[in-house]
């Protein structure tokens, strides 16, 4: 069963140090961007970017080389952008 609606949930754990799990939902086959930003608004990581088949999807992010600090998150899939907020504690 695929998912009725793009969704993008809260990482988990939060706060988290280094390791912590991204998921987020795909209706329809699209293409697709996660990006991670610092605070400043400066690309950080790119945990996706490409085209992926609708279904539930998760992608872990290892911060093991970033500084602590609290950092957002960004997908983008067809029409739909949503930005979460999560925190790296050392």
């Amino acid at each position: 069963m695929l998912p009725k609606e793009f969704a993008l949930e809260q990482n988990y754990p939060n706060p988290f140090n280094p390791i912590t799990t991204i998921k987020y939902d795909l209706p329809v086959d699209s293409r697709v961007s996660l990006v991670v930003f610092n605070i400043l608004g400066q690309e950080v990581v790119m945990l996706a970017n490409g085209e992926q088949k609708a279904g539930y999807r998760s992608v872990e992010w290892n911060a093991s080389n970033v500084a602590s600090g609290v950092y957002f998150y960004r997908l983008e899939a067809c029409n739909f952008t949503s930005v979460k907020k999560l925190l790296l504690l050392r």
